[in-house]
């Protein structure tokens, strides 16, 4: 889900051992891969001293491989690949579509041309859109000559942009010399099985050498190319995330052997999402009632896998059109008619200098967290809990409750606030007054949370979730996440020490399908 990097080993006229380069990643925090259950990286949550200087160059800026970057920096899709090569129960690519927000769903299908005047356009209004990708509507290698056309157009008028695409892979190992030639530095493959039978249900058939093939042969051909393509592309020093679909009762115990086989082929993040099978997305899945995972689930099999790797968790299931920071969706401000119609200025040096301004906001945040971690040294507890947060980026708690239509979760404890991932619910406050029918299923989307932190947040809503027994939060508003999150939890080992609370360990959670629905 996710122009281009000038780093030096990018091409494929100048290739870099992988090998090197992972073990490299791995040894710097003491995770190497050699023995044991090592990672093969530092993962999504790294930062600039975890991750050797030629990684950190790649990921430092990218909101889909750094979970920190994710906070400040925005991405752009464009839909110019419109076809697809293999059918997957869980998807259903719809055209001229703008109230779903999932993979395979496109307002407008560009042209490389039109994509590459969007891509200058957004990059000129929005300073910190640093990624360009191709994630369909279809699969961008099923559709080489526009895909490569597209980057080949972007390279050339905006160098600084980084190039991704996302592939199904069954294609993938005819194209990675030329993936290499375009620099594209990051390739997401989605990988939701290693076993063939698994395989079979999941995807009904592939279109392989100018035929429709189903079934087990079907499935076995797509691992394979899925797994040789990875290996591929990790030999030419291309970064590597799996993306994989958890099926509960099909692949969601399979997803840890999934993970060691990415992990051994030098993937560099391992991306667990859930299931969407809502009935009215018209998916396969959607129309036979296979269920997606509950919160609980999904966070259980995201943490196994941790053990091997580290997990991407910020991931939004991005439309083929997305722009924006992850967690919002701009496309409707860049239509192919609005663009066509504008004179764009592609400003490069002020775009480098708002990032500047942009990096020395991550500075701060970092040093904000490190001054509130110090302040927990020293502090015994097996306490864990979940916290959830409305914001609108830049590692801010800058949302009203009623205007959220996500929550970030953090975890909790005497190590510091963790990014666990995102909650997305149906809107509340609906044109000045707030929709008590939305209430019951946002708590229901953070009832495994202990408090929310808040901006502001009105009194009906406020005594619905102290009933429901979660905390509003709404004292750090505008203030770091991070630190304000350690700064609360203090608090609460102290309150519980002292007997004037007690912890508990909250329930389950409902991963919202309904709220892929827009309310426009």
């Amino acid at each position: 889900m996710d122009a281009v990097t000038q780093h030096e080993g990018s091409s494929a006229g100048n290739v870099v051992d992988a090998s090197e380069i992972m073990q490299a990643v791995a040894e710097h925090k003491g995770c190497g891969t050699t023995g044991g259950s090592g990672k093969a990286s530092c993962g999504s949550g790294a930062g600039e001293n975890d991750l050797p200087p030629e990684i950190w160059e790649k990921v430092k800026n990218h909101p889909c491989y750094s979970e920190e970057a994710h906070h400040h920096y925005a991405r752009m899709h464009v839909a110019v690949a419109p076809a697809c090569n293999i059918q997957c129960n869980y998807c259903n690519r719809k055209y001229d579509c703008a109230n779903e927000s999932r993979p395979g769903v496109v307002s407008e299908k560009l042209t490389p041309e039109q994509a590459a005047k969007k891509v200058l356009a957004v990059a000129s209004t929005i300073p910190q859109m640093t990624v360009l990708g191709i994630a369909g509507p279809g699969d961008p290698l099923a559709n080489p000559g526009k895909t490569f056309k597209t980057f080949e157009l972007i390279s050339k008028t905006a160098p600084d942009i980084k190039l991704c695409l996302s592939t199904n892979g069954l294609a993938l190992p005819e194209h990675v010399d030329t993936i290499a030639k375009f620099n594209v530095d990051h390739v997401t493959i989605t990988i939701n099985m290693v076993d063939p039978e698994i395989g079979a249900k999941i995807y009904p058939w592939i279109f392989y050498k100018h035929k429709r093939i189903t079934g087990v042969e079907a499935a076995q051909i797509l691992t394979d190319h899925q797994l040789r393509g990875l290996e591929m592309l990790t030999e030419r020093g291309i970064l590597c995330k799996v993306n994989s679909v958890m099926i509960p009762g099909i692949n969601d115990k399979h997803l840890v052997e999934v993970n060691r086989a990415v992990k051994s082929r030098g993937a560099f993040l391992h991306n667990i999402m859930p299931l969407i099978s809502a009935p009215e997305h018209g998916t396969v899945f959607g129309l036979t009632g296979q269920r997606g995972p509950s919160a609980q689930e999904l966070k259980a099999l995201q943490d196994s896998c941790e053990g091997e790797m580290n997990m991407m968790r910020h991931c939004r299931q991005c439309r083929a059109d997305a722009v924006g920071l992850l967690g919002e969706d701009r496309s409707a401000e860049f239509t192919t008619e609005k663009i066509m119609a504008m004179e764009v200025d592609y400003d490069l040096d002020s775009r480098k200098a708002y990032q500047a301004k942009v990096e020395e906001e991550r500075v701060a945040k970092v040093v904000a967290k490190q001054e509130e971690l110090a302040e927990l040294a020293g502090e015994v507890s097996d306490v864990e809990l979940l916290v959830a947060v409305a914001t609108k980026g830049s590692g801010l708690i800058n949302e009203h409750f009623g205007h959220a239509k996500e929550f970030q979760i953090y975890e909790l404890s005497t190590s510091g606030a963790k990014f666990v991932g995102h909650r997305r619910v149906d809107l509340y406050c609906q044109g000045g007054y707030g929709e008590e029918e939305s209430l019951p299923t946002i708590i229901r989307a953070i009832n495994d949370c202990h408090a929310v932190f808040v901006a502001k947040i009105g009194g009906c809503p406020k005594s619905d979730l102290l009933e429901a027994g979660i905390e509003p939060v709404d004292q750090f508003a505008h203030e770091f996440i991070e630190k304000s999150a350690i700064a609360w939890f203090k608090t609460y080992l102290g309150k519980v020490k002292q007997g004037e609370i007690e912890h508990v360990v909250r329930g389950d959670a409902e991963i919202r399908q309904g709220a892929l629905i827009s309310a426009a």
